[in-house]
């Protein structure tokens, strides 16, 4: 995170990173949470994208992120929250570490419908990337059609990674989830930042 210092305020910035497999609802909440015109890079899927990028007979999904969404969130008088979301079809995945370069946080968007579109977000987060993350459940038409242990087990979730369930239509929700992210990003970052040595003086 970084903060922007001046005589009479201080507000601090953070990058995060809005990831998940194709079609999991990453530019629904750029959208509905972003208090700017959010950037979407969109493109209309054709007749040969479906042959990459499969849909369901009853899809109305009708354009795909090819290269990032991008919002901004203020959540409190000092806190601004600038949202990059990451396409989700394999072939656009070489972006992702660009994409992820200097990010606060993340947050991991999983359909529970189509769940092994998630596995490679998953594994990314936990293998090739250093960014903490919170894994979300996106509650598409508002349901929740899996218990969070079982969601966490069929991901092979380590504990130590936060997950929880939210509607990425209703922004109160996504606002939550992204408190979630900025709070566990603040916590790991506490954990793992060694002590300050003492001044000679103080020893």
């Amino acid at each position: 995170m970084v903060s922007a210092h001046s005589p009479e305020h201080s507000t601090t910035t953070a990058k995060i990173v809005v990831a998940g497999g194709f079609g999991a609802g990453k530019t629904t909440l750029v959208s509905a949470i972003s208090e700017i015109p959010p950037i979407n890079t969109e493109a209309w899927m054709t007749t040969a994208g479906t042959l990459d990028d499969p849909l369901e007979p009853d899809s109305d999904k009708s354009t795909t992120t090819v290269a990032m969404d991008f919002g901004r969130r203020t959540l409190a008088d000092d806190l601004v929250l600038y949202l990059f979301g990451t396409p989700g079809q394999r072939r656009f995945w070489p972006m992702w570490d660009d994409l992820c370069r200097g990010a606060s946080g993340a947050l991991v968007l999983v359909d529970t419908r189509h769940l092994d579109r998630s596995f490679a977000a998953v594994n990314y987060f936990e293998n090739d990337s250093t960014v903490p993350f919170v894994v979300g459940v996106n509650l598409f038409h508002g349901e929740q059609t899996h218990r969070l242990d079982a969601v966490r087990q069929a991901l092979s979730l380590h504990e130590s990674v936060p997950l929880c369930a939210f509607d990425a239509r209703d922004r109160a929700q996504v606002a939550g989830a992204l408190v979630g992210v900025v709070e566990h990003s603040m916590a790991r970052t506490a954990r793992t930042t060694p002590p300050r040595p003492l001044a000679p003086a103080l020893r």
